[in-house]
């Protein structure tokens, strides 16, 4: 086969540095998922959706052929935290999480997480980050200490 093709799908999801609220405001949080979502595509993984609240944000995206997971998520987090730190002084002590999620997704699959990702406001009302990460690693069969998942 002379044309490489990939269809590979990834839900992502990181938090800011001890969960620190920076996105409270919601115009600074939807100009931060759509800036994600561009440097996403021009990554080559374009995403199906961007969202999360106040101090997380979930991706789900095609992985692009050249791209590993790793990279993509270091260079949304490197850049997007540059761009942040722009925002003025109250983004000064900005920074993301050290590590991520990533969980994969079947195409039968996609329809219920992006409805998931665009319904993060409400789903939070009841239970905050940490228990939904928690839930999705118990979903997904991983195990982790929890000394090393949160910082």
């Amino acid at each position: 086969m002379p044309q490489s093709l990939s269809a590979v799908y990834v839900h992502l999801v990181f938090s800011t540095k001890e969960r620190r609220p920076f996105f409270r405001d919601q115009s600074v949080r939807h100009e931060l998922h759509a800036y994600l979502n561009g440097v996403s595509k021009r990554l080559d993984c374009p995403t199906i959706v961007v969202g999360g609240i106040e101090d997380h944000v979930h991706v789900l995206g095609r992985l692009g052929r050249t791209v590993s997971q790793a990279e993509w998520t270091k260079e949304l987090k490197r850049v997007s935290s540059l761009w942040i730190k722009e925002r003025g002084p109250g983004f000064a002590e900005f920074a993301w999480q050290a590590g991520y999620g990533a969980f994969s997704v079947g195409q039968s699959g996609l329809e219920r997480a992006r409805e998931y990702i665009g319904s993060q406001e409400g789903h939070h009302r009841t239970f905050g980050f940490q228990e939904e990460l928690r839930t999705l690693l118990r979903k997904y069969q991983l195990e982790w200490d929890e000394r090393y998942v949160w910082d």
